[in-house]
């Protein structure tokens, strides 16, 4: 088995929240794991990539090559254009439908989706919905993972292990609401 999955959002998002539930999952499993990322202009609203290699088999580059991506997960809708050339011809493009504006030229929401839908396999994701719905806005993104689950080569449940894990320190409360966003996020991707 081995996956690549590029994680891309701008600063702020939990683009490296993302990676590191991944990375404990495939830990567990006994897994190889790489990872590589890129904090846009150490700040909020900068560009943030990270690119995460999972395998059964040592792997020797923590960067993904072009056309080598299995999974594009994008918090933001237009970060998940800029790693096209990465994706390869079966890969699928998980993206949230909410923009986060931080440039003037924004280009049009609509036309941006639509993009994005002709670029390549992608799932739309309404993931503020979602969070809302899990009760708390700030597990955006780990509703963004429930939706990608199904194309990282892990289970969910080892994926909900992580999640358990990874919050243990800030209570079950947190726990509670991350786990909902993700099952409700991999609900709304299997409809």
């Amino acid at each position: 088995m081995q996956k690549n999955i590029i994680i891309a959002g701008v600063g702020g998002q939990g683009i490296l929240t993302i990676a590191s539930i991944i990375d404990l999952a495939a830990m567990n499993l006994g897994l190889h794991v790489k990872q590589a990322e890129v904090h846009g202009m150490s700040q909020r609203g900068g560009a943030v990539e990270s690119h995460l290699r999972i395998s059964t088999e040592e792997i020797y580059s923590d960067l993904i090559p072009l056309g080598k991506a299995d999974l594009i997960l994008s918090i933001e809708p237009m970060e998940s254009l800029r790693y096209l050339p990465f994706l390869s011809p079966g890969g699928v493009i998980v993206t949230s439908t909410e923009s986060y504006e931080n440039i003037r030229n924004y280009p049009d929401k609509t036309g941006l989706l639509n993009h994005i839908r002709e670029s390549a396999s992608c799932l739309l994701i309404d993931a503020g919905a979602i969070a809302t719905e899990a009760g708390n806005v700030k597990t955006y993104n780990v509703a963004m993972l429930g939706a990608a689950a199904p194309y990282t080569g892990m289970e969910a449940t080892e994926l909900e292990k992580a999640i358990a894990t990874y919050f243990a320190d800030k209570g079950e409360k947190i726990i509670a609401t991350n786990l909902n966003a993700f099952r409700l996020g991999k609900d709304y991707a299997q409809k």
